[in-house]
């Protein structure tokens, strides 16, 4: 069993800018260009009310750092 549960898009992004991540872009859609000193730029393309699924999670986990406890 997957230690991540689904989560809203909303919340995924306030936990990516919590653990150092800032957005430096953004377009007028859900596309938002993330940056951290270290890692290369990341890109997060969810609209804020959409639901992400365990394994989604563990994809953005691999490329961001984020932690199941940071959510």
């Amino acid at each position: 069993m997957s230690a991540w549960g689904s989560t809203k898009a909303k919340m995924v992004l306030k936990a990516l800018l919590k653990i150092g991540w800032s957005i430096k872009r953004e377009t007028g859609g859900s596309h938002r260009v993330l940056e951290r000193e270290g890692w290369p730029d990341f890109v997060f393309a969810f609209h804020d009310s959409t639901e992400i699924g365990p394994r989604m999670l563990v994809r953005i986990a691999k490329h961001t750092g984020l932690h199941p406890s940071d959510l």
